[in-house]
C-alpha cells in the first residue's frame, strides 16, 4: 500500500516539460500536510546542482542526467556575489545565466526548487556574498541592521527581475523558494546576539521575498536540533543530513502546526573536500538504502550534491576550525556525488537509479552518453616570464593595507617594504590572510600559512634590501562565525623581532582577473629553456604555451610536480592548484578548448621544479594527498 501511494505521488507530474508555457499554468501549494501539485499530493525527490559551477553549455547534459537518475526536481543555490560583481553592477549572461537554467531544467520536466540565500555558504566564496560589503560604512553581516538589509533588498528585487517570470504562479518550474540558509546554525553560535535579534532578521529576509513577488511556499534549511534558531514563521521548515526519520517528522510538527510535509533539504550522498586533508568518501550502499528509507517513509529530499562540478576561478571558498584556522576548499567539488565532477555516471549513481526505478509507474530514461574525454601528452610551455614583468598599480602606505581597503578582492598582492638599515630576527604577522612567499629582494626566504599555522619564521634582511610579501587570498570563509571576519591580505602589524614594521609600504596589486598577457610584456619575457627556467628557479613566474588540436573534448590538466599556482586555458581561470593534494589535476571542459591552436598561461607561485612542459590525461587525481 506505501509503494502504491509512493508510485502515485512520485510520478504524479507528466512534469514541467510544459509548465514553461503560461498557457499550461500548474499549481504548487503545501496543504493538509502535503506537498501539492494541481491539487494532488507529490512527492518531492530532488538533487542539488549548482548552474555556476556547470558551464552553460553543459546544463542541459547535467539535467539530463537528474531526470535519468528518477528526480523530478533540481535545487539551486544562487551566489548574490556570482551576479554583482560591484555595487549596482549585475552580470546574469553566460555561465551567470540563471533564467537559463531554469528554463532549461523546466524543459527536461523538472521542478526547480531555489535558494537564493542571500547567504548560501555551499563551500563558495564569501558563502555567496560580495567581498565589497565590507567595504560599506556600517555594515553588519547577517543582522537585523539597515545597511546591510537594504543591499539585500536591491539583490532580492534585482533577481526578482530575472526570475519572477519562472515561478510556477506565473507558468514557471520554479515550486519553492527558500528563505535564508542554515541560520539555526549560526544562531548556535552567536550568542553574543540577542535570540530575539536574530529571529527578527530572519524574517525580514522572508519579507522581502515575499515584497520582491515570490508568491511559491517558501521553506528554511536547518539541522533538525537548530529549529529553534532557523526556522521563522510561514516557511517550512527542511532538516538537513537527517536520517532519523521518526526524529523529522517530530521535529517538523513541532515547529510546523503539527503536520508535514516531511522534507531532507540537504542528503548528502558525499562530501566537501580541502587542500591539505584527504578527500572524504561516502558509501553507495549507504546511499542507496537511505534513499530507500525515505522512498519508504514518504519522506522527500534533495541530495546535496547530486552533481558538484568545479570552483572555477577564485570562486571556491573555506571553512574554519580553531586546529587549522582556515580550510581553504579545492578547486573541484566533485563532492563524491553521484555524476562525477565531469558529468560521468559512477557506481553511486547506479545504485541510487536502481533503487528509485523500484518506486517508479515508468522506466526512467536512459543516462545521456558522457562527453567526450581527451588526453593532451605534451604541451610545450615555450615562453616564461618573472612576476615582476606585470604592470601593477601600486599604492603607499604607512602600513600594510588590506585587499578590500585596496579595492581588489581576489587574487594575490605583492607588499614591498624597503629597509635602508640591517633587520634581523623573528618575522611574524599573525593576521596573514591567506598564503604569503617571503623574499629578500628576489631570493625566497621562506613562507608563512595560515592552513599550517605558520605566522613567524626567522628572517635576515642586509642593508638597503627590500622584504617581499607576496600575499594570497585562498578564498573567504563559508561558514560559521568568522564569515564576519573576513578581510584579506595582511590585517595586522608586520613585526620582526616584536616590533611593527612601519614607514613607506609598497602594495602592487596582482589581481589575476584576467590571464596575464604576454603581448604586452614581450619585452620582459624570454624562452623557456631549461637554462632560462633554472634562473628563475625559486621565484614567482608565469608560463605560457600553445597547443593543437584536431579534435576537443573534457580533459584533466596534470599539475602533480608543480607547486601552488592558477591555470589559463584561451583566457579562462580553470582554479588553483597545490602541491598538498589531494586534488593534483584541473577539470577542462571541452567547451572551453579550440579546434586549432590553444593557450595556456600558467602563474607558478613557488617554481621550485622549474617546468617546460604540461600534460593532460583523461582521469582525474582527486585523492592524491601529499604530506607537507
Amino acid at each position: 500500500m506505501i509503494k502504491k501511494v509512493i508510485y502515485l505521488s512520485l510520478w504524479l507530474m507528466p512534469l514541467c516539460a510544459v509548465a514553461i508555457q503560461a498557457q499550461d499554468r500548474h499549481t504548487f501549494e503545501i496543504r493538509d500536510g502535503e506537498f501539492m501539485y494541481d491539487d494532488r499530493p507529490v512527492r518531492i525527490i530532488s538533487g542539488e546542482m549548482h548552474y555556476a559551477r556547470i558551464p552553460h553549455q553543459y546544463w542541459r547534459h547535467r539535467l539530463q542526467m537528474l531526470k535519468a537518475l528518477g528526480l523530478n526536481a533540481v535545487a539551486t543555490y544562487v551566489f548574490w556575489n556570482f551576479h554583482e560583481t560591484e555595487p549596482d553592477v549585475w552580470d546574469f549572461s553566460g555561465d551567470r545565466n540563471l533564467a537559463e537554467y531554469i528554463r532549461i531544467a523546466g524543459e527536461e520536466g523538472l521542478m526547480v526548487i531555489l535558494r537564493p540565500g542571500p547567504y548560501v555558504c555551499a563551500e563558495w566564496e564569501f558563502g555567496g556574498y560580495p567581498a565589497w560589503l565590507q567595504n560599506i560604512d556600517g555594515m553588519e553581516l547577517r543582522r537585523d541592521n539597515e545597511a546591510f538589509l537594504k543591499r539585500t533588498r536591491l539583490y532580492i528585487n534585482r533577481l526578482y527581475e530575472e526570475v519572477g517570470s519562472l515561478l510556477i504562479t506565473r507558468g514557471g518550474p520554479v515550486i519553492m523558494v527558500q528563505a535564508e540558509n542554515e541560520f539555526g546554525s549560526y544562531v548556535s553560535q552567536r550568542k553574543d546576539i540577542p535570540l530575539e535579534e536574530h529571529r527578527r532578521y530572519n524574517a525580514r529576509i522572508k519579507t522581502q521575498l515575499d515584497e520582491a513577488g515570490f508568491d511559491v511556499p517558501f521553506f528554511t534549511s536547518d539541522g533538525s536540533w537548530l529549529f529553534e534558531g532557523g526556522s521563522t514563521p510561514g516557511a517550512l521548515p527542511t532538516a538537513n543530513g537527517e536520517d532519523d526519520v521518526e526524529n523529522l517528522k517530530k521535529v517538523v510538527r513541532e515547529y510546523h502546526g503539527g503536520k508535514g510535509p516531511y522534507m531532507v533539504a540537504e542528503f548528502y550522498p558525499g562530501w566537501l573536500a580541502h587542500w591539505a586533508e584527504p578527500h572524504p568518501r561516502v558509501d553507495a550502499s549507504q546511499v542507496a538504502q537511505q534513499t530507500e528509507t525515505y522512498l519508504q517513509n514518504g519522506v522527500s529530499f534533495n541530495f546535496y550534491m547530486v552533481h558538484g562540478g568545479t570552483n572555477f576561478a577564485f570562486t571556491s571558498g573555506a571553512n574554519y576550525d580553531r586546529q587549522h584556522d582556515i580550510q581553504p576548499d579545492l578547486t573541484s567539488y566533485d563532492y563524491d556525488a553521484p555524476v562525477s565532477e565531469a558529468g560521468w555516471v559512477t557506481p553511486k549513481y547506479d545504485s541510487i537509479r536502481r533503487v528509485i526505478a523500484r518506486y517508479a509507474d515508468h522506466p526512467l530514461p536512459e543516462p545521456p552518453a558522457a562527453n567526450p574525454v581527451i588526453g593532451i601528452p605534451h604541451i610545450r610551455l615555450d615562453r616564461i616570464a618573472p612576476l615582476d614583468a606585470l604592470e601593477t598599480d601600486v599604492t603607499h602606505a604607512v602600513a600594510p593595507m588590506t585587499f578590500e581597503q585596496l579595492g581588489q578582492y581576489f587574487g594575490y598582492v605583492m607588499y614591498v617594504r624597503k629597509f635602508n638599515q640591517p633587520a634581523s630576527g623573528t618575522l611574524e604577522i599573525t593576521g596573514l590572510r591567506d598564503y604569503a612567499l617571503v623574499y629578500v629582494d628576489t631570493e625566497k626566504a621562506g613562507e608563512l600559512n595560515r592552513r599550517f599555522n605558520r605566522y613567524s619564521m626567522d628572517i635576515d634582511i642586509p642593508f638597503n634590501s627590500e622584504l617581499r610579501l607576496l600575499v594570497e587570498n585562498m578564498g573567504r570563509i563559508n561558514y560559521g562565525a568568522q564569515i564576519v571576519e573576513n578581510t584579506k591580505g595582511i590585517i595586522s602589524p608586520v613585526l620582526i623581532d616584536g616590533k611593527p614594521v612601519t614607514g613607506n609600504w609598497e602594495m602592487r596589486r596582482i589581481p589575476m582577473d584576467k590571464a596575464p598577457d604576454f603581448g604586452r610584456i614581450a619585452g620582459r619575457t624570454f624562452d623557456n629553456t631549461p637554462t632560462a627556467a633554472a634562473a628563475l628557479a625559486g621565484k614567482p613566474v608565469i608560463y605560457r604555451g600553445t597547443f593543437t588540436l584536431q579534435e576537443t573534448g573534457d580533459t584533466f590538466l596534470d599539475m602533480s610536480t608543480w607547486g601552488k599556482g592558477i591555470v589559463f586555458v584561451n583566457g579562462r581561470n580553470i582554479g588553483r592548484y597545490w602541491k598538498t593534494g589531494p586534488q593534483k589535476t584541473l577539470y577542462i571542459p571541452g567547451v572551453w578548448l579550440a579546434g586549432g591552436v590553444n593557450e595556456i598561461v600558467i602563474f607558478e607561485q613557488q617554481n621550485d621544479r622549474p617546468q617546460t612542459s604540461v600534460s593532460a590525461v583523461k582521469v582525474p587525481v582527486l585523492h592524491d594527498l601529499t604530506a607537507e
